[in-house]
């Protein structure tokens, strides 16, 4: 039996990395650092703005990496652990995290901003120049 997806229609062509990308997100059922993506408005017509914002208590700015890889915006975090301390109760355990959010084309990274422990990663999409092009149509015998 053929299983049917919303890319499967004669008409969408090229989308199978996109249909790819939806299998692996809905995957992934990680849920730490928590996260919020807010909607940043303008009210001078600019670019569509986004702010991620990560919950990364405890980690410090050589603890993170945020890259983009292909269309993937990838943030990482690692922590040591302090072999010095003693622990007589650990509540909060050095972890390490992954966090990868799908870019739509066109998008870039700003800027990212680690305050209060909250990691803050701004980006835009600058809207596309509208292109029509003309194609000829070759008549052959």
């Amino acid at each position: 039996m053929t299983r049917m997806t919303p890319f499967s229609n004669p008409l969408l062509l090229g989308f199978d990395s996109m249909e790819k990308t939806l299998e692996r997100i809905a995957k992934s059922g990680d849920s730490y650092p928590p996260y919020n993506i807010e909607r940043i408005r303008n009210s001078e017509g600019r670019s569509e703005r986004l702010r991620i914002t990560l919950a990364v208590a405890g980690f410090a700015e050589q603890d993170l990496e945020v890259t983009t890889e292909e269309n993937q915006l990838v943030v990482r975090g690692r922590q040591n652990d302090d072999v010095e301390r003693e622990y007589l109760h650990r509540g909060i355990a050095a972890r390490q995290f992954q966090r990868v959010f799908v870019l739509a084309d066109g998008m870039r990274v700003l800027n990212a901003e680690l305050k209060n422990g909250l990691l803050a990663i701004d980006l835009d999409r600058p809207q596309p120049e509208r292109l029509v092009q003309k194609i000829d149509i070759s008549v052959k015998d």
